[in-house]
C-alpha cells in the first residue's frame, strides 16, 4: 500500500515503513505525526483519489530526526558594475518514519 501525501507545499509519496525527508514540521523526536491531507491511495486492488483529499485518510508516522540540508550558496553579479552578492542558504527537514496508512 502507498499514498500520496501533500505536506510544505509538495507531494511525497510514502509507504509504510519508509523514511522520507519532508518540510520542517514542529515537534520533538521520537512524536507521533498526523499527515491528513493524503491525495491518493493505492494498494493491490484499486486506487482512490481524492477530490481534492481523500475523506477518512490519514497517515502517521514519527519523528526520527530534526535537521538542515547542505548549505546552497546565491551568487549575483553584474559584469563590468563592481555589483556581487554571496548568500547562504539552509533549508530546514523532518525526516519521518511512516507507521501506517489509514484510510
Amino acid at each position: 500500500m502507498y499514498a500520496v501525501v501533500r505536506t510544505g507545499g509538495k507531494q511525497v509519496r510514502v509507504e509504510p515503513g519508509a523514511h522520507v525527508r519532508v518540510e520542517r514540521v514542529e515537534g520533538e523526536v521520537g512524536a507521533s505525526v498526523e499527515l491528513d491531507q493524503v491525495l491518493l491511495v493505492g494498494g493491490d486492488e484499486a486506487v482512490k483519489i481524492g477530490t481534492p483529499v481523500v475523506e477518512g485518510a490519514r497517515v502517521s508516522g514519527t519523528i526520527t530526526a530534526q535537521g538542515r540540508h547542505p548549505k546552497i550558496r546565491v551568487f549575483k553579479m553584474k559584469r563590468r558594475k563592481g555589483y556581487r552578492r554571496l548568500q547562504g542558504h539552509r533549508q530546514a527537514y523532518t525526516e519521518i518514519r511512516v507507521d501506517s496508512i489509514d484510510e
